[in-house]
């Protein structure tokens, strides 16, 4: 496969693969937050928060193709 065809496989994967972690982080701030842990939350959450920033990045990475 060219690499210019490949290229938006690529980075459709890289979407998908991000939004399964931001899932299971999403789990484990909430875990904290259970425990008693608020600073590990919100820096938990602000993971998620620059992970789906990254994926608007990419989505529009992928519109740009």
């Amino acid at each position: 496969m060219e690499e210019k065809n490949k290229l938006p496989v690529i980075i459709h994967h890289w979407i998908e693969h991000n939004e399964s972690h931001m899932a299971e982080y999403q789990k484990w701030a909430e875990k904290a937050g259970q425990l008693g842990l608020e600073s590990i939350q919100k820096n938990i959450q602000k993971a998620i928060e620059n992970l789906n920033q990254c994926n608007l990045s990419l989505k529009e990475a992928l519109e740009g193709l």
